[in-house]
């Protein structure tokens, strides 16, 4: 369907691209939901003037799009290497402190058997009745 836009130069009505387009092999009752889609894409523009719907495409409007489409990503590119620069730098900031030591592995080591231990207790605990305190009346 983007080629009978781009050999043509042209602007059609829905009813020629109906006509037009078992001729590049699109179906004539798809050939809305067709163009539907490449307006969507905006690959084809669309305008309505009066009570009429026009269809059209450009190559340079296709090379156009492209373009933009690559300084998009190209400053997409740039902000997430900024963003990754920031992150590492941000990594090695958290990492001074955290040098391997054996005062740390042995507090690290102290850490896991606490948790562990909480864990045990609160399994426990978990297992025994609750117990309900009412308010002592004075």
């Amino acid at each position: 369907m983007l080629q009978i836009f781009y050999d043509s130069h042209d602007f059609f009505l829905l009813k020629e691209l109906e006509k037009l387009g078992p001729k590049k092999g699109v179906i004539s009752q798809s050939v809305k939901d067709v163009v539907q889609s490449l307006v969507d894409d905006d690959l084809v523009s669309k305008d309505k003037i009066g009570t009429s719907v026009y269809f059209w495409s450009l190559p340079s409007c296709a090379g156009n799009q492209l373009r933009n489409v690559y300084h998009k990503l190209e400053s997409d590119l740039e902000s997430s290497k900024k963003r990754l620069a920031e992150l590492v730098d941000q990594r090695g900031c958290l990492k001074k402190g955290r040098e391997e030591s054996d005062e740390r592995e042995e507090a690290l080591h102290e850490l896991k058997a606490i948790e562990l231990k909480y864990s045990e207790l609160k399994d426990e605990m978990g297992g025994m009745p609750t117990m309900i305190r009412l308010p002592l009346k004075h």
